[in-house]
């Protein structure tokens, strides 16, 4: 694959209704896995889904109180389902892809939060290390998207000399977990990341994107955002840094879409902030993303941050001179600006007084300081005749 590079794209990157245009002026498309070089489809277009209610935990100093049924998965395992999920439940040897917060149960201290951290967990239903054996019965009762609170007992935890790697989890500590299974993959030898190849792994995760993709079309953006996820997944920091050549522009050629889709599904569900974060990641590695400047300034703009809009639009068009949309919320932005120009004005217009008027020097017409001057004349010009003579 020829390495990526940025140019003038010639259309519009996220008006409605229409294809999203590429750095290099095509639309932007990825196909099949990189390397088998099959015809490639449509990347998705920003504007016109309906909005979906949800978002990551609150992150507080507790497990979440949760009041839906206890559902007893095995003798040292419970669950009690916070957020529905769909599909099927993945079977053994299934590579499931999970976020969790862990609370020792006796004390209420967590000790691990991979929301927190930012990174997906990867657990190979049975082969799971000893300590995670209750999480992994748990997580084999959910389905993709679903969220549950776990109690799980400590022969199924961390046993009976608790955790060294967390000082926290004393011996015999009972756990509770909040997780969500953000998606598996079906596999029959349970080929965990780490065992595969970097043509599997860029293929896998081009899969998920595509996937996504077509969710993200169906309005189903919380489970597009799921596959992006996974996605992204496959393509972790400690992966990305061993690459370089071909196999770098591959992964960066299905990374970085998917960031970037994920941004735009975080915009349709009003969660700003974790757009602009979304974006961010792509402008880390690539300054000039006209796609991440443009949403980053719409999520930016959406949040009331309009000096920090405006820099990311600006700097969009100058990549992109022609595109429509970035011209349509440059506009905006000034008619807001002139909207709010005109409001303060008119706040602080009578605040201090009207402007005093300047002061016109008096022009003295009075007729009689023309009579007066007219007799001192007279006066003057007697007495001086006068004073003629007596010389």
């Amino acid at each position: 694959m020829e390495e990526v590079q940025q140019q003038q794209p010639n259309g519009s990157v996220g008006q409605d209704g229409e294809t999203e245009i590429a750095p290099n002026g095509s639309s932007e498309t990825h196909g099949e896995p990189p390397q088998n070089g099959q015809d490639a489809e449509e990347e998705i277009v920003m504007e016109g889904s309906s909005f979906v209610q949800g978002g990551p935990p609150q992150d507080d100093n507790g497990p979440p109180k949760v009041d839906t049924k206890v559902d007893v998965i095995h003798e040292k395992v419970t669950k009690q389902v916070i957020k529905e999920g769909h599909g099927e439940k993945p079977s053994k040897y299934s590579t499931c892809f999970l976020h969790y917060r862990a609370w020792t149960e006796s004390t209420q201290h967590k000790f691990e939060d991979t929301w927190q951290e930012l990174q997906l967990t990867e657990l190979v239903l049975g082969k799971e290390k000893k300590e995670m054996t209750g999480l992994a019965i748990g997580v084999s009762s959910m389905k993709a998207g679903e969220r549950a609170l776990l109690h799980v007992g400590w022969e199924l935890g961390y046993g009976e000399e608790g955790s060294f790697s967390f000082p926290n989890v004393p011996p015999k500590a009972d756990i509770i977990y909040e997780v969500e299974l953000v998606g598996f993959d079906e596999t029959k030898e349970g080929k965990a990341r780490s065992d595969m190849t970097v043509e599997e792994r860029i293929s896998a995760a081009d899969r998920r994107r595509m996937d996504g993709n077509n969710l993200f079309k169906e309005d189903k953006l919380e489970e597009a955002m799921q596959q992006y996820e996974m996605a992204i997944a496959y393509m972790g920091d400690d992966f990305m840094f061993q690459l370089f050549g071909k196999y770098q522009d591959m992964a960066v050629a299905v990374k970085n879409p998917c960031h970037l889709n994920m941004a735009a599904c975080l915009i349709k569900l009003k969660r700003y902030e974790e757009a602009i974060a979304q974006c961010s990641i792509v402008l880390a590695e690539d300054q000039n993303n006209v796609k991440a400047l443009f949403r980053r300034g719409k999520a930016r703009s959406e949040l009331g941050q309009t000096d920090a809009a405006r820099e990311d639009f600006t700097k969009a068009r100058k990549h992109a001179p022609e595109d429509k949309a970035i011209s349509k919320e440059l506009r905006a932005l000034a008619e807001q600006d002139k909207i709010v120009y005109q409001k303060q004005k008119e706040l602080y217009k009578g605040l201090f007084g009207p402007r005093p008027e300047p002061k016109k020097p008096k022009t003295v017409t009075s007729w009689f300081l023309v009579v007066w001057q007219w007799l001192i004349s007279l006066f003057y010009g007697l007495f001086r005749r006068e004073r003629i003579k007596t010389e």
